[in-house]
C-alpha cells in the first residue's frame, strides 16, 4: 500500500477545511475531486479558493501559472460516483457520527480495496466511525488544522483495526506535503485539543475565583509567557459556543474527570449570545467606542496566574505521554506547530525544573483538594528520581 502525487485523491465535503486540503493536494500535483452535496457550497469553495489563490499573485508570493495549475487539478462535484478511482479519500463534513459512518459506507462501495480512507475528525472516535466498514483496517484519522494550508501540523490518528501499512503510508504522504506529523492514540481530543484545555479551562477557573480579570490573565499570559495570544482573546476569537462544545465533549468522554470540567462563566456567555468577535461581544467588547478592557499590569499576579497555567498544561502534556496518547516529542510538536505555543510544553517543564513544576501542582492540590489538581504520575516519577522529559539530569 503506497500513495504518491500519482495518486488520486477525493475530499468529502467543501466547507473551509475540505476546500484548504484539496488545495494542499492539489499543489503537490494529485488530480483532486472535492465533493460537496450541496451544489452552493461547492459554488463557495471554487470562488473563495480562486480569490484567495489570486491574493497570492497579487503578493507576488505564486505565479498565474502555478495558481492555474492548482486549480485545474480540482474538479468540483456534487457526484459522489466521481470518486471511483480515488487512491486516497479524507472526509472533512459535520462532526456527527452517523452522517460520517453512511458517507464513509458509501465511499468504501466506490472505491477500491487498497484505497485508504480517512477522516478530519477533531472529536469523534476513530473506532466509531470505522465501525461501519467492511474494511476498517484502511481507516484512520488525519487531523488538519485551520487554515489547513497553512497550519504546518497534522495529527495521524490509528483507529484499533487500522493496520501499519495504512497508518505509514497515509503519514509518508502528509509528510511528503510539507506538513509536521505527530502520531497520537484514538483517545478524546487527541493531542491538541486534549493537552490545550487548561489555557482555557484554568484561565476561567481563576477568572471566576475573581483572582483576576480577563485581561490581566491575558496579558500575564502574553507578556510573561509569551503566549501570542491571551485565552480570553483566544476563546473569543474561536466563538464561545464552539469553544463551550469541544470541552464539554471532552468533559464527557473522559467519564466526567474533573480535569476537563466546563465553565459557568463560559456556559452563560454562550446562553445571552455572546459569542465573542463574531458577535461584537464576549470577554470583551469589540463593538464601536467600548471602552477598552485594559490589565493591572502587576507583575507578582500575573506571574502566580502564569505558573498556575502552565503547571496544569505541564500536567496534561504529562499525562498524555503517561496514558501512552503521544511520545514526548510528539506532544511538544503538536503544541507548538498545533496551536503556536512558545515552547514545548515538556521542554518547558525541564527548563523550568521538574521539581518546580511538580511544587506548582502539590501546592495547588493542597490548597484546593481537589482531584481537578493532582500531580500526574509520570510527573511525580520524574521528580523523586531526578530526571527530566529529555533525559536524566
Amino acid at each position: 500500500m503506497s500513495l504518491d502525487k500519482h495518486s488520486t485523491v477525493a475530499v468529502i465535503g467543501a466547507g473551509t477545511m475540505g476546500t484548504g486540503i484539496a488545495q494542499i493536494a492539489s499543489t503537490f500535483g494529485h488530480r483532486v475531486h472535492l465533493y460537496d452535496v450541496n451544489q452552493d457550497q461547492l459554488e463557495q469553495s471554487e470562488d473563495g479558493l480562486v480569490k484567495i489563490l489570486n491574493r497570492q499573485v497579487e503578493k507576488e508570493r505564486m505565479t498565474q501559472d502555478e495558481v492555474d495549475g492548482i486549480l485545474s487539478h480540482i474538479s468540483f462535484t456534487g457526484d459522489l460516483d466521481l470518486i471511483e478511482g480515488s487512491k486516497f479519500v479524507i472526509e472533512a463534513i459535520i462532526e456527527n457520527l452517523e452522517i460520517k459512518q453512511d458517507t464513509f459506507q458509501k465511499i468504501e462501495q466506490l472505491v477500491d480495496e487498497q484505497a485508504i480512507l480517512a477522516s478530519n475528525t477533531s472529536s469523534l472516535s476513530i473506532a466509531s466511525i470505522s465501525s461501519s466498514l467492511e474494511h476498517p483496517e484502511r481507516f484512520l484519522g488525519i487531523h488538519f488544522f485551520n487554515p489547513a494550508p497553512l497550519m504546518k501540523l497534522v495529527e495521524i490518528i490509528p483507529g484499533i483495526s487500522t493496520s501499519s501499512d495504512t497508518t505509514y503510508a497515509a503519514r509518508s504522504l502528509i509528510d511528503a506535503w510539507g506538513k509536521t506529523t505527530v502520531q497520537a492514540k484514538d483517545t478524546p481530543g487527541f493531542i491538541v485539543n486534549r493537552v490545550a484545555r487548561p489555557f482555557y479551562g484554568e484561565a476561567l477557573r481563576i477568572y471566576e475565583e475573581g483572582v483576576a480579570d480577563h485581561a490581566t490573565i491575558d496579558w500575564a499570559m502574553k507578556e510573561l509567557g509569551g503566549f501570542k495570544m491571551g485565552p480570553f482573546e483566544l476563546m473569543d476569537l474561536i466563538g464561545h459556543d464552539v469553544n463551550y462544545k469541544v470541552t464539554e465533549s471532552v468533559f464527557k468522554e473522559f467519564y466526567y474527570d474533573p480535569r476537563f470540567k466546563p465553565s459557568f462563566a463560559q456556559k452563560r456567555l454562550v446562553e445571552a449570545g455572546r459569542l465573542g468577535r463574531k458577535t461584537g461581544i464576549g470577554f470583551y467588547d469589540y463593538r464601536e467606542d467600548a471602552p477598552k478592557a485594559e490589565p493591572s499590569r502587576d507583575k507578582e499576579l500575573g506571574e502566580n496566574i502564569l505558573n498556575r497555567i502552565l503547571a496544569m498544561l505541564i500536567n496534561e502534556a504529562a499525562d498524555a505521554v503517561f496514558m501512552n496518547v503521544a511520545s514526548v516529542e510528539d506532544v511538544d510538536q503538536a503544541m507548538t506547530n498545533g496551536v503556536n505555543y512558545p515552547k514545548g510544553l515538556l521542554k518547558w517543564a525541564d527548563e523550568i525544573g521538574i521539581e518546580t513544576v511538580y511544587h506548582w501542582m502539590n501546592t495547588l492540590q493542597v490548597e484546593y483538594r481537589e482531584d481537578r489538581y493532582r500531580p500526574n504520575p509520570l510527573l511525580k516519577r520524574k521528580y523523586k528520581n531526578g530526571e527530566t522529559f529529555y533525559g536524566s539530569i
